[in-house]
């Protein structure tokens, strides 16, 4: 009965802090990504969804694996799916690393990586399970990490991680696209084409 009742709680928290999340506000873009308004991102994910400024981050070890993570049961959006190592939504004139590292804290436990942006693309996803939809200005962000720095996922955001290369991750994508958050591919495609332009400037330069 008592673990019964603790496990009820539980589920009442992670209710809770998920409600508290939707109703932050995030900022509404034009499809070059100015800024155009404010609403919450409950509103912003209700069908038909409304264009709004979003990021994803992937961190990077130093032999080329990314850190994928699953989505929390919990998630009003593609719960359970693997995603990039972090996502979320810059509050309305928040500079984007500043809120992209507050998220690395609050989903994974890891502070003090640098991020820089490679890359920017638009999608539109609706999520068969929930009826949300995704509708992003999504800027993707890569930091470097080391394999074993310790990771503190936190549960009410992230049910698994895991590291992965580029090449396994664009397999598994293949093979078992419903298995990954929608934006994933075009995250990893921004991703190769960033470390694709960063080789060719290295080999130009050393000849």
């Amino acid at each position: 009965m008592t673990r019964e009742l603790a496990m009820s709680d539980v589920g009442r928290e992670e209710t809770a802090m998920t409600a508290s999340r939707e109703a932050h506000l995030v900022e509404l873009v034009d499809p070059d990504g100015a800024p155009v308004g404010e609403i919450t991102v409950d509103e912003a994910h209700r069908a038909p969804g409304r264009l709004h400024r979003a990021f994803s981050v992937f961190l990077q070890d130093a032999s080329g694996r990314v850190l994928l993570q699953q989505r929390a049961a919990v998630k009003t959006r593609f719960p359970l799916r693997w995603a990039n190592t972090c996502c979320g939504h810059p509050l309305p004139s928040e500079p984007l690393d500043v809120a992209a590292k507050r998220r690395l804290i609050e989903e994974v436990g890891v502070e003090g990586v640098e991020l820089a942006e490679v890359g920017v693309y638009s999608y539109y996803a609706e999520d068969p399970s929930t009826g949300r939809v995704e509708y992003e200005y999504d800027h993707v962000l890569l930091g470097r990490l080391d394999a074993d720095a310790e990771l503190l996922p936190d549960p009410d955001e992230v049910a698994d991680v895991r590291w992965v290369t580029l090449d396994d991750l664009r397999t598994a994508l293949a093979q078992e696209p419903r298995a990954y958050a929608p934006w994933l591919a075009g995250v990893a495609d921004r991703l190769r084409q960033h470390l694709h332009r960063t080789d060719t400037a290295e080999s130009s330069g050393g000849r």
